[in-house]
This record gives structure tokens, sequence and C-alpha cells, in this order.
């Protein structure tokens, strides 16, 4: 479970609610005594299987932290505060909530994140998953921010050639795709003809991951729900 409270320059945070707990990463709500909300996000330490994979909770605290890092002069993302033990990373928490019809959206919210989009693809980097509405949050200032930003992709890891040059303008293609696909369901007046036609096609990309990944989750959901009725996983967050 997330730790209950942590010290960070000079600051004790303590656990105020856990939001999400999976197989990779538990992240959660903490608060100062001075009442300043921050969020922790907590990679995996424990082995599975028997097979150790803090070098994976490691690993991916490192790459989103490079993430955040690269996008630390653009107010739609939130700011990193620091790293906590191993595979720990502390950012700012954006007051708002996920994108959602129980909330009435701007009408330039959208074109706004499109042009977030456009700045972090000009920066080679791809978000990956903005089909999460939850990813997507509109805060209290009216305006779109970006979190978690644990899957995005860029050139660092396996270097820039022309692999992974073609994966990233595909992955970059499916952002807009996604965005796209949720401006359908919440704006859908403020759609052009061709937003419209573009909303509707599905590429390949998103099919093959489609048939790939629907038994994964399909076997999560029930082994998660079999974990948490038997008390072996905590029921806060895990999902």
């Amino acid at each position: 479970d997330l730790p209950a409270s942590f010290t960070l320059q000079g600051k004790t945070y303590r656990r105020e609610k856990t939001i999400k707990h999976d197989f990779f990463a538990a992240t959660g709500f903490y608060l100062s005594d001075a009442g300043e909300r921050v969020v922790l996000k907590v990679g995996r330490t424990q082995d599975y299987a028997g097979v150790p994979l803090l070098w994976l909770g490691r690993w991916l605290c490192n790459r989103e932290m490079r993430f955040y890092r690269a996008c630390e002069d653009l107010p739609n993302v939130p700011a990193l505060l620091g790293q906590v033990g191993k595979t720990g990373l502390v950012h700012a928490c954006v007051p708002g909530r996920p994108l959602s019809k129980e909330h009435a959206i701007p009408d330039a919210l959208f074109d706004e994140l499109f042009a977030l989009l456009d700045t972090l693809h000009g920066r080679n980097i791809a978000y990956v998953d903005t089909n999460k509405p939850q990813n997507i949050l509109q805060g209290d200032d009216g305006h779109p921010h970006l979190i978690d930003f644990q899957i995005s992709f860029d050139l660092h890891d396996f270097g820039n050639n022309f692999i992974t040059r073609a994966i990233l303008r595909r992955l970059q293609k499916e952002d807009y795709y996604h965005i796209l696909k949720h401006k359908r369901k919440l704006r859908p007046d403020l759609l052009t003809d061709a937003e419209k036609a573009a909303a509707k096609k599905v590429s390949w990309f998103i099919k093959a991951h489609r048939l790939i990944t629907r038994p994964y989750f399909l076997i999560r959901r029930r082994t998660f729900k079999r974990l948490r009725d038997s008390g072996q996983l905590a029921p806060e967050g895990s999902k």
C-alpha cells in the first residue's frame, strides 16, 4: 500500500486518499500540515510470482519523471515536485475533475487540448493515453490539463531511428483520434465536418490493440475482483 506519510523538501505530507492502485503503481492524494494537496505515485516494488519487479518500478518512475521535466514550462501539465524512495514521484495536484458529461465543457477547451498536443508532439512526445478521460482534467481554471505519463512515448528509450519515428508518428495520430472521440461525445455541437469524418475512422492500429488487449482486461478485472473479495487487495482505488 501507499505510505501513510512522506517528507519532501522539509515538508511532511500525510495520505488523504488512495485514488488508483493497479499492477504497475499506486497513486494517492496527500496533504501537508498547511493543507497543500499533492499527488504521490509509487511504482511497483513487490515481486510477482517470484520475479523481482523493483527494476520495473524504478524504470517507470524515472521515465515518467523525464516526461514531466520535458513539460515543466507548460501550465497545462502539473509540476514535478520531487522523488520519494526508489519508485515514487510527486507532482502538484490540479484542482478540477476528469472530462465528463456531468460538467459543462467550455467552448475553447478542446481547442486548447489540441494545441497542447501540438506542443507535446513538437517535442517528439506522444501522450498515448488520451483514450482515458480520467487522464484529461478540466481544471477549476477552465483549462485542460494532462496527467499520468506512465505509457507516453518518445525517442529516448529505444533511440532515434526510422522504426521509433514511425511508431511515434502513429501514436501521435492516435492522440488526436481519441481527443476527437471525446469531443464527439461531450461537445458534438463544436465538431467540424472534417472532425466528424475523422472521429468515425478507426485505424488498424486501434483495431489491433483492442483485439489484443480485450482478453487481458477481461482477465484482469476478474482477477482484481477476486483479490478484493478475498481481502488480498485494498478495495480503495484498485482496478
